[in-house]
């Protein structure tokens, strides 16, 4: 799978995309201005806690907000 399709599948089961979960992360606390400040495990439990996702789709989601991967990757 794409990391592409990664994200068209988390914004079809959670309505949200990439900069949605930016800003979702930065009021949680495990970003400061666009910078990482929580561990892995912290935010992957916090997506499948709050938006029921599989582990891949929550660590697509750490990718992208520790900017290992963004919308273009593919």
């Amino acid at each position: 799978m794409s990391f592409q399709a990664y994200l068209d599948t988390i914004k079809s089961k959670t309505g949200k995309g990439p900069e949605d979960f930016r800003k979702l992360a930065e009021e949680k606390g495990f970003t400061l201005k666009g910078e990482l400040k929580a561990k892995a495990g912290d935010i992957t439990q916090w997506l499948k806690d709050e938006f029921e996702l599989g582990h891949g789709h929550a660590m697509a989601i750490y990718a992208l907000l520790k900017g290992i991967k963004n919308e273009n990757s593919k």
